[in-house]
């Protein structure tokens, strides 16, 4: 690994890590030894990157610290292009095209020796077919969900029979076959998924149901294992 390349790394371990990083622990990573470590972090901080700490006890970064955006290497960009590719083959409209965007600027802004990984990349997402279109405008939906805010939906479900019920919208799930939006549901009293494209109707409300998001999304994944475990639990019985 180039030198550059190393303190590059060592910025990321150091960006990622909520508590300080020791030497040892750095070396083991980048395989190399815990003196070239020293070494690396010395240059770092003569260079004013904002690097605290001491051997023995680890390092830490500066949260401040803003590095020149899209010092990408080659395994992220692939990885960028690859989630960008399924996205805009599978979300909705709106993130679909943000999808295709971000490739776009990716690509202008990258090293030309990097480019390649964009244009002809190793991996690729699978072609889907058509997925029957939304009845439900599922952007919308996404701002409804960071505003912690209530939807009105007429809904179909695999049966064929109707209900009109107001949920409280936590995430949009996107598959092959269609999207889901998981949300609890008043009518209920308890989480429910409801596939976007049997939303018969939706009135987005301006109430809010006042659950901080990640506060209604734990919830969510509680019930999930829940039921998980009520399922595995009865397949042994």
């Amino acid at each position: 690994m180039r030198r550059a390349d190393r303190l590059f790394q060592i910025i990321q371990i150091l960006r990622r890590s909520p508590r300080p990083v020791t030497a040892g622990d750095m070396a083991g990573e980048l395989e190399v030894s815990v003196r070239t470590i020293y070494r690396d972090v010395a240059d770092l901080i003569g260079q004013r990157v904002p690097v605290s700490g001491e051997p023995g006890f680890g390092y830490i970064l500066d949260d401040a610290f803003d590095m020149p955006a899209l010092m990408l290497t080659p395994d992220e960009i692939e990885a960028a292009v690859l989630g960008a590719q399924w996205v805009a083959g599978r979300g909705d409209p709106v993130l679909a095209k943000a999808a295709r965007d971000l490739i776009a600027k990716i690509t202008s802004v990258v090293p030309e020796h990097l480019r390649p990984f964009i244009a002809d990349p190793s991996i690729g997402a699978p072609f889907l077919f058509r997925q029957a279109p939304d009845g439900i405008d599922v952007a919308r939906t996404r701002t409804w969900i960071r505003e912690g805010r209530k939807i009105r939906i007429g809904y179909r479900d695999e049966r064929g029979d109707t209900s009109v019920r107001v949920i409280w919208p936590v995430i949009i799930g996107y598959f092959d076959e269609a999207r889901m939006l998981a949300a609890w549901c008043e009518l209920r009293q308890d989480f429910r998924h409801f596939r976007t494209d049997r939303v018969t109707s939706a009135e987005f409300l301006e109430d809010r149901h006042g659950v901080r998001l990640g506060v209604l999304r734990a919830r969510w994944k509680r019930s999930i294992d829940a039921r998980l475990s009520a399922r595995a639990a009865s397949s042994r019985g």
